[in-house]
């Protein structure tokens, strides 16, 4: 399989949702709608196998310090392959090359952003802008089962 990394397009964003939209119904990921996913659709990077289109994330920037990895997902298809794993990787060196100090994340993956040097935190570290911008949109909300995680770069 031959993986390659690219920013995305606002073409993108159908096969992106078709992508997510499991996640979203079961509450894993939060969900975005269209005209939000375009408007942020330069923090996005793309998976891509043999030019299909096989998973996501973002990078969002909060300040000149802190980035958060968000909807990270991966088609069915094509979980337990290393690819998740792999976008985060992209996520982090481009927050790297942007001069971030550190990336957190929330998420039920936490092994997955261990491997990658993360470290637990506890969520009361989390900037409120997050939770009052994104988590009140939760159905899970306020009784969150994520694990709140943080690399310094």
């Amino acid at each position: 399989m031959q993986l390659e990394f690219v920013k995305p397009t606002v073409s993108y964003i159908d096969t992106m949702q078709a992508i997510v939209t499991p996640y979203v119904e079961d509450g894993t990921i939060l969900y975005r709608s269209n005209d939000e996913i375009a408007n942020t659709i330069r923090s996005y990077t793309v998976a891509k196998a043999d030019g299909v289109v096989v998973g996501f994330a973002a990078l969002h920037i909060y300040s000149t310090k802190l980035a958060e990895v968000r909807m990270l997902v991966v088609a069915n298809a094509y979980q337990k392959q290393g690819i998740g794993y792999k976008i985060v990787a992209q996520l982090l060196q481009e927050a790297k090359q942007l001069g971030l100090q550190r990336v957190l994340t929330l998420t039920y993956s936490e092994t997955l952003f261990r491997k990658l040097g993360f470290k637990v935190i506890e969520k009361i570290e989390i900037p409120d802008h997050k939770v009052w911008e994104d988590c009140i949109k939760c159905k899970r909300f306020p009784e969150c089962k994520e694990i709140a995680l943080v690399i310094d770069l």
